[in-house]
């Protein structure tokens, strides 16, 4: 169901999703989805959330993994970014950035799904550093992880929205360029 709205999402945004058709296209019925979800934005964070539990696997996978600290990064940032235009995750994620101006629950699951990605980066860049891999200070190592993911940010933004010719070479080129100015990778 989740896999299915996430889709939905991407293909029209959340605004034109009514219940009604997500139920037909899901083959079940609104109020049994209102039932599980109770809203369009509790159905819009439990999708992100499901895509970005899939993500958080391949995350601690990707920093298990017995290989270079700066293969790992880029490794990190290719996963980071959107495969194309309206990637479904990546189109989620601008519809709940959207929402998420003021206090309130889905401000707080926002901050919680970033904290993961900023803690596992965090923790490659600071083994890296400690590999002599990365020249970066460890003091100064979350604010260079903080940077680096707002870059992607906007880079994923702009993939997502094919803006400025930027697609996911490019933006994957601007990361990484990005990525050894920031960390010395």
């Amino acid at each position: 169901m989740l896999e299915g709205a996430m889709a939905a999402i991407a293909e029209d945004g959340l605004a034109a999703l009514t219940m009604a058709a997500l139920a037909e296209r899901l083959g079940t019925s609104g109020g049994h989805i209102l039932y599980y979800f109770g809203s369009k934005d509790r159905l819009l964070l439990e999708a992100l959330r499901w895509s970005e539990a899939a993500l958080t696997e391949e995350r601690r996978s990707l920093l298990a993994r017995r290989t270079t600290a700066d293969r790992k990064l880029d490794q990190f940032l290719e996963l980071y970014l959107p495969r194309g235009p309206r990637d479904p995750r990546w189109t989620v994620w601008i519809e709940l950035w959207a929402r998420t101006t003021g206090e309130g629950p889905l401000r707080a699951a926002q901050e919680e799904l970033d904290r993961g990605w900023q803690a596992d980066l965090v923790t490659l860049l600071a083994r890296g550093a400690a590999q002599g891999r990365f020249a970066v200070p460890e003091a100064e190592i979350p604010d260079r992880a903080d940077m680096l993911l707002a870059l992607l940010d906007g880079l994923s933004t702009r993939v997502v929205l094919n803006q400025h010719g930027t697609d996911r070479a490019a933006a994957l080129r601007t990361a990484r360029t990005a990525a050894h100015r920031l960390v010395g990778a």
